[in-house]
Protein backbone atom coordinates (compact mmCIF):
# COMPACT_ATOMS: atom_id res chain seq x y z
CA UNK A 1 0.00 0.00 0.00
CA UNK A 2 2.72 1.90 0.54
CA UNK A 3 4.14 1.89 -3.01
CA UNK A 4 0.50 2.84 -4.32
CA UNK A 5 0.61 6.27 -2.30
CA UNK A 6 3.65 6.73 -3.16
CA UNK A 7 3.05 6.75 -6.28
CA UNK A 8 0.00 8.51 -6.23
CA UNK A 9 2.22 11.44 -4.77
CA UNK A 10 4.41 10.84 -7.48
CA UNK A 11 1.89 11.25 -10.11
CA UNK A 12 -0.04 13.74 -8.07
CA UNK A 13 2.87 16.60 -7.98
CA UNK A 14 4.01 15.81 -11.81
CA UNK A 15 0.65 16.88 -12.45
CA UNK A 16 0.39 19.71 -10.25
CA UNK A 17 3.70 21.21 -11.59
CA UNK A 18 2.53 20.74 -14.74
CA UNK A 19 -0.69 22.47 -14.08
CA UNK A 20 1.33 25.71 -12.39
CA UNK A 21 4.04 25.85 -15.53
CA UNK A 22 0.88 25.69 -17.78
CA UNK A 23 -0.78 28.61 -15.94
CA UNK A 24 2.29 30.71 -16.12
CA UNK A 25 2.01 31.06 -20.26
CA UNK A 26 -2.09 30.67 -20.78
CA UNK A 27 -3.75 33.87 -21.78
CA UNK A 28 -7.16 34.75 -22.29
CA UNK A 29 -9.65 37.45 -23.68
CA UNK A 30 -12.94 38.37 -23.38
CA UNK A 31 -15.59 36.47 -25.71
CA UNK A 32 -17.59 38.75 -28.07
CA UNK A 33 -20.50 37.83 -30.45
CA UNK A 34 -21.39 40.31 -33.20
CA UNK A 35 -23.23 39.89 -35.61
CA UNK A 36 -22.16 40.18 -39.17
CA UNK A 37 -25.43 41.71 -41.37
CA UNK A 38 -26.07 45.11 -40.53
CA UNK A 39 -29.97 44.08 -40.13
CA UNK A 40 -29.39 42.44 -37.06
CA UNK A 41 -26.12 44.31 -35.21
CA UNK A 42 -27.70 48.25 -36.46
CA UNK A 43 -23.85 48.94 -37.73
CA UNK A 44 -23.69 50.76 -41.02
CA UNK A 45 -27.70 49.86 -41.00
CA UNK A 46 -28.64 52.86 -43.22
CA UNK A 47 -26.07 52.11 -46.08
CA UNK A 48 -27.38 48.90 -45.97
CA UNK A 49 -30.88 49.45 -46.38
CA UNK A 50 -29.95 52.19 -48.69
CA UNK A 51 -27.95 49.74 -51.04
CA UNK A 52 -30.95 47.14 -51.42
CA UNK A 53 -33.52 49.82 -51.51
CA UNK A 54 -31.29 50.66 -54.88
CA UNK A 55 -30.85 47.31 -55.93
CA UNK A 56 -34.77 47.08 -56.12
CA UNK A 57 -35.13 50.78 -57.65
CA UNK A 58 -32.87 49.27 -60.44
CA UNK A 59 -34.47 46.03 -60.85
CA UNK A 60 -37.74 48.09 -60.82
CA UNK A 61 -36.64 50.31 -64.19
CA UNK A 62 -35.03 47.94 -65.69
CA UNK A 63 -38.50 45.72 -66.15
CA UNK A 64 -40.11 49.28 -66.69
CA UNK A 65 -37.43 49.79 -69.36
CA UNK A 66 -37.98 46.54 -70.95
CA UNK A 67 -41.51 46.73 -71.61
CA UNK A 68 -41.53 49.76 -72.76
CA UNK A 69 -38.82 48.51 -75.34
CA UNK A 70 -41.27 45.53 -75.73
CA UNK A 71 -44.06 48.16 -76.75
CA UNK A 72 -42.02 49.92 -78.65
CA UNK A 73 -41.01 46.96 -80.79
CA UNK A 74 -44.47 46.11 -81.66
CA UNK A 75 -45.59 49.34 -82.38
CA UNK A 76 -42.78 49.56 -84.84
CA UNK A 77 -43.87 46.14 -86.09
CA UNK A 78 -47.19 46.94 -86.50
CA UNK A 79 -46.27 49.99 -88.28
CA UNK A 80 -43.83 48.20 -91.06
CA UNK A 81 -46.49 46.06 -92.19
CA UNK A 82 -46.95 45.29 -95.88
CA UNK A 83 -50.76 46.79 -95.31
CA UNK A 84 -49.48 49.58 -93.36
CA UNK A 85 -46.86 51.00 -95.94
CA UNK A 86 -49.22 50.61 -98.44
CA UNK A 87 -51.79 52.86 -96.82
CA UNK A 88 -49.12 55.30 -95.89
CA UNK A 89 -48.19 55.40 -99.69
CA UNK A 90 -51.94 55.71 -100.98
CA UNK A 91 -52.08 58.77 -98.22
CA UNK A 92 -49.59 60.40 -99.94
CA UNK A 93 -50.98 59.87 -103.06
CA UNK A 94 -54.14 60.97 -101.72
CA UNK A 95 -52.03 64.16 -100.55
CA UNK A 96 -50.31 64.66 -103.11
CA UNK A 97 -53.23 64.64 -105.95
CA UNK A 98 -55.87 67.08 -103.92
CA UNK A 99 -52.80 69.49 -103.72
CA UNK A 100 -51.96 69.86 -107.19
CA UNK A 101 -55.81 69.94 -108.06
CA UNK A 102 -55.93 73.02 -106.11
CA UNK A 103 -52.18 74.69 -106.89
CA UNK A 104 -54.31 74.20 -110.97
CA UNK A 105 -57.28 76.62 -109.79
CA UNK A 106 -55.55 78.83 -107.88
CA UNK A 107 -52.24 79.07 -110.58
CA UNK A 108 -53.91 76.57 -114.04
CA UNK A 109 -55.12 77.96 -116.86
CA UNK A 110 -58.61 78.04 -115.20
CA UNK A 111 -58.33 80.14 -112.63
CA UNK A 112 -60.90 79.77 -109.48
CA UNK A 113 -61.79 82.31 -107.65
CA UNK A 114 -62.43 80.54 -104.62
CA UNK A 115 -63.17 77.36 -103.38
CA UNK A 116 -63.21 75.47 -100.07
CA UNK A 117 -61.99 71.66 -99.31
CA UNK A 118 -62.71 69.67 -96.31
CA UNK A 119 -60.24 67.20 -95.31
CA UNK A 120 -60.64 64.90 -91.70
CA UNK A 121 -62.14 67.73 -90.11
CA UNK A 122 -60.12 70.32 -91.31
CA UNK A 123 -61.63 73.14 -93.33
CA UNK A 124 -59.36 74.91 -96.32
CA UNK A 125 -60.77 77.91 -98.16
CA UNK A 126 -59.19 80.16 -100.65
CA UNK A 127 -60.33 83.23 -102.43
CA UNK A 128 -58.37 85.04 -105.40
CA UNK A 129 -58.86 88.84 -104.80
CA UNK A 130 -56.20 91.86 -106.49
CA UNK A 131 -53.49 89.58 -106.87
CA UNK A 132 -53.60 87.99 -103.17
CA UNK A 133 -54.30 84.86 -102.98
CA UNK A 134 -55.70 84.28 -99.41
CA UNK A 135 -55.73 80.59 -97.64
CA UNK A 136 -57.80 80.41 -94.43
CA UNK A 137 -57.43 76.71 -92.44
CA UNK A 138 -60.00 76.09 -89.60
CA UNK A 139 -58.86 73.32 -87.62
CA UNK A 140 -61.21 70.87 -85.56
CA UNK A 141 -61.26 72.70 -82.29
CA UNK A 142 -62.12 76.11 -84.48
CA UNK A 143 -58.59 77.49 -84.74
CA UNK A 144 -58.07 79.76 -87.35
CA UNK A 145 -54.55 80.49 -89.88
CA UNK A 146 -54.91 82.83 -92.33
CA UNK A 147 -51.73 82.90 -95.22
CA UNK A 148 -52.03 85.39 -97.80
CA UNK A 149 -49.98 84.73 -100.83
CA UNK A 150 -49.13 87.58 -103.27
CA UNK A 151 -49.70 86.12 -107.08
CA UNK A 152 -47.69 88.25 -109.04
CA UNK A 153 -44.61 88.22 -106.93
CA UNK A 154 -44.64 84.64 -106.59
CA UNK A 155 -42.14 82.51 -108.39
CA UNK A 156 -40.34 79.96 -108.62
Amino acid sequence: MKSNLSWFLIVYSYISIFLLLLSFHSNADELLFKFKSPSFSGINSSSHYLTIENQEATRKQALKDEIEAYKDELERDADNTTLARFIRNLESRIYAQLSRQMVEQLFGEEKSTEGKLTLEGNTIEYKVENELITLTIIDETGGTTTITVPVGEFTF
